[in-house]
């Protein structure tokens, strides 16, 4: 096989919590591992999903081999039904990560297209000029797997997310002795999950999760009601253990908690007694303490089974004084307020709220610092590219690698878009910009068609409203032929405004009636600015101005 130089080209993931997505490309061969989504931003008004930019992957999907999926989460598998409407190639992923994908894409109605292929732990996959061989680690959902990928250039190691649990829950744990017989080996380079970087000393066990469930179910005098993210299997089987030994059943509310669960159950990662389990309409029908509810919404998203129930308006769960509620989870960067909100609103009906830092229910599914250190002391990469983390993060972990003796010019900082090309010789060198890789916005159906000058708009009608100006036009002369109409929302209270809009309106009629031969957009230019000023000097507020000339 001829010489070619290897690329890493990050299209998600780096900078960023969510959407990780890399791609490998050796000459005219391209690999992808991961296509995950991001929730969105605050400023991100009316936006439901940030998927990566697939612009390049389509412009070269002929060369692209297959997609390794390293898990089941959805910053890892969310955005493929984004990116199989436009590249159809194989997918291969753990057991988990297969059926959880498969009801996506069913969901999308691509499931017949596509093929997947289900791979286990210490399986090689041929793709091309790559041998990617999964390696077993742990993570807070089973079947969680780091990758060694092989080509001519040399070995690359890709944790994806992973912790060193020592007593997991779920799976085999991680595989110490590959990790180290791949650095004796010789790694060109290692890309490791830098999302717990700025924490000392190691993440610890999710058994001891259950410890602190132990009591708190022991104590609760009425309803339990747990939440937390909805492939976070391993947590939910520490919630049915404890419920069952006392003597509590448990139900599942909320969209992907109650699939998620059902393929669990289905593929034995959950296990649950058929006996066990209550329909949630019909919970009247048991004591309070004899209840368990599983819930998603531990983000504080406004339409999760959670902020529902703390806002009133859950069909079926009225929370009230006795309700125990356990947020199972840290609040995702960004997400503080939201998460605050309903932590309150629970609170004022009457609820015991539970929550780190009060318990330990809930511990990171990713390394600190000593496991990054311990892998990196096992596998001696010659370069390392911290990935999966906000700036902050991924400097974070270079600080670390660079403690330990690296040279900071074989550490490489990147941002997405960005490529590292490996030529044989030990030669790296970092491409910056080297694909176009902004984030694409999801707001419905619609993918990409929102952009920064919409959202600017949302901005605005969120912080002042909007005003219209209708004016019916006579094109003949150029001038208005009636009278200004003024129309709000959002701005003022219409009732209390009388005078503003009243003078708002003379105002323009004025400026009108004084201009001559005027075009139609002249007239719409004229009102915008016009009204805009006005209503400034005025209110010291920017609404939206949205001029109507009608001829």
């Amino acid at each position: 096989m001829a010489n070619y130089p290897l690329r890493m080209i990050p299209l998600g993931g780096l900078g960023e919590i969510g959407k990780n997505m890399m791609v490998f490309e050796y000459g005219r061969n391209i690999m992808i591992v991961d296509a995950g989504v991001k929730f969105p931003e605050n400023d991100m008004l009316g936006i439901d999903l940030v998927i990566p930019d697939f612009t390049y992957l389509v412009n070269n999907r002929d060369l692209i081999r297959g997609i390794v999926i390293t898990h089941g989460h959805e910053d890892h598998i969310g955005g493929l039904p984004f990116l199989l409407r436009q590249v159809n190639v194989p997918i291969y992923a753990p057991r988990l990560a297969r059926a959880l994908i498969e009801h996506k894409l069913r969901e999308h109605g691509l499931l017949n297209q596509v093929t997947i292929v289900t791979v286990n732990a210490g399986e090689t996959i041929p793709l091309g000029p790559f041998q990617v061989e999964m390696i077993s680690t742990s993570h807070s959902i089973p079947d969680a797997f780091g990758l060694a990928i092989r080509c001519p250039v040399g070995l690359i190691i890709h944790t994806s997310d992973f912790k060193f649990d020592y007593t997991p829950v779920h799976g085999q744990g991680v595989d110490f002795g590959r990790f180290a017989a791949l650095g004796a080996e010789g790694v060109l380079a290692l890309l490791s999950d830098s999302t717990g970087s700025e924490r000392p000393g190691f993440t610890p066990s999710e058994s001891i999760v259950e410890d602190a469930f132990d009591h708190i179910f022991r104590d609760a005098p009425g309803r339990i009601i747990v939440t937390t993210f909805a492939s976070l299997l391993s947590r939910v089987q520490q919630v049915v253990n404890v419920a069952h030994k006392y003597g509590r059943k448990v139900t599942f509310t909320g969209y992907s908690m109650r699939n998620n669960t059902e393929i669990a159950r289905e593929l034995g990662y959950l296990k649950v007694p058929d006996d066990m389990i209550f329909e949630l309409r019909r919970n009247h029908q048991l004591e309070d303490n004899q209840q368990v509810i599983v819930s998603t919404g531990s983000q504080g998203q406004p339409e999760a089974a959670l902020s529902r129930m703390a806002e009133g308006r859950h069909r079926d769960i009225e929370i009230k004084a006795g309700d125990t509620v356990i947020l199972s989870s840290h609040p995702i960067p960004g997400n503080e307020e939201e998460v605050g909100r309903v932590i309150n609103n629970l609170i004022q009906r009457g609820a015991e709220v539970i929550y780190p830092p009060l318990e330990s229910v809930h511990v990171s599914g990713h390394a600190s610092q000593g496991e990054q250190r311990l892998l990196l002391s096992l596998v001696k990469p010659r370069y390392f590219v911290p990935i999966h983390g906000e700036p902050r993060m991924l400097h974070s972990h270079r600080k670390t690698a660079v403690q330990m003796g690296f040279p900071t010019e074989k550490v490489f900082i990147l941002n997405n878009g960005d490529a590292v090309k490996f030529d044989k010789g030990d030669v790296a060198q970092v491409e910056r910009n080297y694909t176009p890789a902004a984030a694409v916005l999801v707001d419905g159906s619609g993918v990409g068609d929102i952009g920064p000058a919409v959202l600017r708009e949302r901005e605005i009608l969120a912080d002042h409203g909007f005003v219209v100006a209708i004016v019916p036009w006579d094109k003949s002369k150029g001038g208005p032929r009636g009278g200004v109409e003024l129309s709000s929302r959002g701005f003022v209270y219409l009732r209390q405004s009388n005078d503003l809009l009243k003078n708002a309106v003379e105002m323009l009629e004025k400026e009108l009636n004084h201009s001559r031969s005027l075009s139609k957009r002249d007239a719409e230019e004229i009102i915008k600015n016009q009204l805009e000023r006005f209503l400034y000097e005025q209110t010291k507020r920017r609404p939206m101005i949205v001029p109507v000339v009608v001829e």
